[in-house]
């Protein structure tokens, strides 16, 4: 299992939506509600919403950076990922 701490996530690692996390698209992105948890989380950009959707299909977070988001947005993005994944939005494969 790959190591993320508090402020970051390990992008060589395969991630994906968590199995119990439903998206609700919205004009500003999406809301993410973890059905087991109950927490309703905002995704605030619709680049990111495709990203978090996508993930799966990737071999690496890393990998899906560089096709969906500019070089200059990785570090943005990568911290965004941190964030849901310690929301339980997104987990490890």
């Amino acid at each position: 299992m790959a190591v993320a701490t508090t402020n970051s996530i390990d992008l060589s690692a395969r991630w994906q939506l968590h199995d119990h996390v439903s998206l609700r698209d919205e004009a500003f992105g999406a809301l993410a509600y973890h059905h087991d948890t109950r927490r309703l989380v905002f995704l605030k950009s619709v680049a990111l919403v495709e990203v978090v959707r996508r993930l799966g299909e990737f071999a690496t977070a890393n990998d899906a950076l560089c096709a969906l988001v500019a070089t200059s947005e990785h570090g943005r993005y990568a911290a965004a990922l941190a964030t849901l994944n310690r929301s339980e939005i997104i987990r490890e494969c």
